[in-house]
C-alpha cells in the first residue's frame, strides 16, 4: 500500500461551525474515545522500541525525542516530567524541538523544514552509539526529524520513532517504529487533536515503564521523586507511612532526615 495521510484526510463531520456547544464536545469525545483503541494495536511496536531503550539506559545511554510543534512540544513535557517524577538526572531523558526553545510557546517559521538542524541539535549533546533517539511526528513526514534520524541510523544510533500515519517515510527510516493510525481529525488537518493525545499515551507509556524497569518505582510508589512542593512533600510522608506503619510525625522526621523517600525508608529498615 502506497503512503497516504490519513491525519489530513477530511473530517467525519462537517458544518462545525452550525453545532452547539454540546454536539461540538459530544463530537470531540466520540472521536476521542477512539484513540486507546489505536494505541492498543501499536503495543507490540511500543514494546520492542522500550525494550531497546531500557537496554541504552541501563547501559549509559540516553533518551532523546526529537520533533516539531506539537509533536515536539510532547516530547520536551514527557521528557521534562522524568526528573521530578523519578529523580532522574534531567540529562537522562532530552527533548529537542525544531526552532529550539522558543518554539516551545511560539510557532517557528519553516523551522521544521530543514533535513540537517535536527542533527545539528542533537551534535550539541555529544550525541553517541549509547544513545536512543525517538523522532516524534503525526504526519510521519517532518524533514527536521526525518534528517535527524537518517544521520543517527547512519552513525550507528538506534532511532525510534512515533507517528500517526501507515508506511509514512518517518516509519521507513526508524529502526523500531511505532504508528498509531487515529484517522481524520474533528478538524480536518488540526493533528494537535487525536494524534496529539495518541503520542502523549505512547510517551507516557515509554518513559513510565521504562523508568520502572531501571528500578525508580517501589511497589507502585514515586519513591524517587523531587520533593518540590508541599503537596510532593505530603504524598511522599503518607508513603513512608503506609510502607513503614509508622506515625505521620515518625514519618516527617525520616523525610527531613533522608530527603527521599527510598532514602528514608532504606535506612529506617537497615536500623530496625
Amino acid at each position: 500500500m502506497g503512503f497516504i495521510k490519513t491525519t489530513e484526510q477530511d473530517s467525519n463531520y462537517n458544518h462545525l461551525e452550525k453545532m452547539d456547544v454540546a454536539t461540538l464536545l459530544q463530537s470531540i469525545n466520540n472521536e476521542d474515545k477512539t484513540v486507546p483503541l489505536a494505541v492498543e494495536k501499536a503495543l507490540p511496536q511500543i514494546e520492542v522500541l522500550v525494550q531497546q531503550i531500557v537496554k541504552q539506559l541501563k547501559s549509559g545511554g540516553r533518551l532523546f525525542y526529537v520533533g516539531a510543534g506539537t509533536s515536539g512540544r510532547l516530547g520536551i513535557l514527557d521528557a521534562s516530567e522524568c526528573p521530578p517524577t523519578f529523580g532522574v538526572s534531567p540529562n537522562l531523558v532530552i527533548g529537542l524541538i525544531a526552532g529550539g526553545d522558543t518554539a516551545i510557546r511560539n510557532a517557528v517559521e519553516f523551522a521544521e523544514d530543514s533535513t540537517t538542524q535536527g542533527w545539528e541539535d542533537l551534535q550539541t549533546y555529544n550525541i553517541s552509539s549509547k544513545d536512543v533517539v525517538v523522532g516524534i511526528a503525526a504526519s510521519g513526514t517532518t524533514p527536521y526529524v526525518i534528517g535527524a534520524l537518517e544521520k543517527c541510523n547512519a552513525n550507528n544510533i538506534i532511532t525510534g520513532c512515533i507517528a500517526c500515519n501507515h508506511n509514512s517515510p518517518l516509519s521507513n527510516t526508524a529502526q523500531y517504529p511505532i504508528e498509531v493510525i487515529v484517522g481524520p481529525e474533528f478538524v480536518t488537518g488540526s493533528s494537535r487533536m487525536k494524534a496529539g493525545t495518541a503520542q502523549k499515551l505512547v510517551l507516557n507509556m515509554i518513559t513510565t515503564s521504562t523508568m520502572i524497569q531501571l528500578g525508580h518505582i517501589k511497589g507502585n510508589k514515586m519513591v524517587d521523586m523531587q520533593l518540590s512542593n508541599n503537596k510532593l512533600v505530603d504524598r511522599g510522608t503518607k508513603m513512608i507511612m503506609k510502607e513503614l506503619s509508622i506515625t505521620e510525625e515518625e514519618a516527617q522526621k525520616l523525610l527531613d532526615k533522608y530527603g527521599s523517600v527510598r532514602l528514608a525508608i532504606k535506612n529506617y529498615n537497615d536500623r530496625n
